[in-house]
């Protein structure tokens, strides 16, 4: 197992194991940010029959011939068509129907008068003062969809477009990868919960709520949240056994935070390996996060295995890694894109870095006022202990290792992020 994997390989041993998980039957009300399992197709038309593209009268183009503003046609009122309750009656030549937008057009019709350019010489006419041809102001059957035609594919995170589009086809109920589980354990003596009161030498605890917020932004389920911290009974072993347990079922995904570096008080590793966590690789070419842990503790009887990421504690380092790790698994785990939308982006200043480390640069896009898009770092101090880089992140500019110089102006890739 070699140290100090490529950022590149070592996503792809992440993904490599992230396998979708197994479908199931959710409500389309309760569908949105949920992957979809397959393809779905349309069982009708959409719409289903032709119908108004305005309100106004349903008539036969073919009594229309010859009608001028001077010379118009003048046609017997026979019904109305209303949304919900179309005219069954078919319309005869000489005979015109009122209409509303959406209504079915009555058999025979096959043109819409709009209303506005309708003549009333009284309650039983309508005076038509030019010609009409087929299909004008129609929307005709299948002229959205088609029956049988895919409209919506397997992997696609259901948004409220995607919704409605399921609703109109009369999907109730669609298939959804199941949304991963996910445990997090964060470490840390010195960690105070928010709202609290600090005493010398202690933070508040920033990564719990920040990933908390990470994995529900990847449509994810926070199945338990623990923070260990050191005493004789060795916590962070308890936690972590506890954490891979579960509550009756294991998680998908083990993310704990802090504690996997070197340092004499870096007990997660040992932790993970008692637990039985397979190690894939630790220590990754990155800043921030070069100490990143993945490894996978095996599941009996056939059942998905726990994906485990052990990420720095400092939280720069956690977020970087988060996205760079844990988002692409959980999106594969749910059965959608794996890896981020990425974007070109101009350096809004220039760069210099050491070589041996691909660098995650935080940044803010904006237009360049040449049709492309600016990328500036968030903030001016861009170590991994800088919470204030994390503020208006709009995506992470990935700097090649082998890279030291690039002037302002030379293009980067961005992987844009989800929150």
């Amino acid at each position: 197992m070699a140290s100090h994997l490529a950022l590149g390989p070592a996503r792809e041993q992440v993904l490599e194991r992230a396998r979708r998980l197994p479908a199931e039957t959710v409500r389309l009300a309760e569908a949105r940010g949920r992957t979809l399992a397959g393809d779905v197709f349309a069982r009708h038309h959409l719409p289903p029959f032709d119908n108004s593209a305005m309100d106004g009268f349903a008539l036969r183009s073919a009594d229309t011939a010859g009608a001028t503003a001077s010379n118009p046609v003048v046609l017997t009122l026979a019904g109305e068509s209303r949304a919900g309750t179309p005219e069954r009656r078919a319309l005869e030549a000489g005979e015109i129907a009122k209409i509303s937008t959406g209504a079915a057009l009555p058999d025979g019709a096959d043109c819409v008068l709009r209303v506005e350019d309708a003549g009333r010489p009284d309650e039983a006419h309508v005076e038509v003062a030019y010609e009409l041809a087929p299909g004008h102001d129609v929307r005709p059957a299948g002229d959205d969809v088609r029956a049988g035609e895919r409209v919506v594919a397997a992997g696609a995170v259901i948004g409220a477009g995607e919704i409605a589009m399921l609703a109109s086809v009369g999907s109730g109920t669609v298939e959804c990868a199941r949304r991963p589980r996910v445990a997090i354990v964060t470490t840390g003596d010195e960690l105070v919960e928010p709202g609290g009161t600090l005493e010398h030498g202690q933070i508040f605890d920033s990564n719990s709520a920040m990933l908390v917020a990470l994995v529900e932004a990847c449509g994810a389920e926070l199945v338990s949240l623990d923070t260990a911290v050191a005493d004789e009974q060795t916590p962070a072993e308890r936690a972590i056994a506890a954490a891979l347990a579960g509550d009756g079922a294991p998680p998908d995904v083990l993310i704990a935070c802090g504690g996997v570096s070197v340092g004499e008080h870096d007990h997660v590793k040992p932790a993970l390996a008692a637990a039985g966590v397979g190690e894939i690789f630790w220590q990754v070419a990155m800043r921030p996060g070069h100490p990143t842990y993945f490894g996978v503790r095996e599941a009996a009887g056939g059942e998905n295995a726990t994906l485990v990421f052990g990420l720095p504690g400092n939280p720069v380092s956690a977020y970087a890694t988060f996205h760079m790790f844990a988002a692409p698994a959980l999106r594969a785990l749910a059965g959608g894109e794996r890896l981020p939308r990425t974007v070109t982006a101009r350096l809004a200043e220039p760069l210099r870095k050491p070589p041996g480390h691909a660098q995650v640069l935080r940044c803010r896009l904006s237009d360049d006022g040449h049709g492309g898009l600016l990328a500036a770092p968030t903030s001016g101090n861009q170590r991994s202990h800088a919470i204030s880089s994390l503020v208006g992140v709009h995506g992470l500019a990935l700097i090649p290792a082998e890279v030291t110089d690039l002037a302002a102006g030379a293009p980067v890739a961005v992987e844009l992020t989800r929150a």
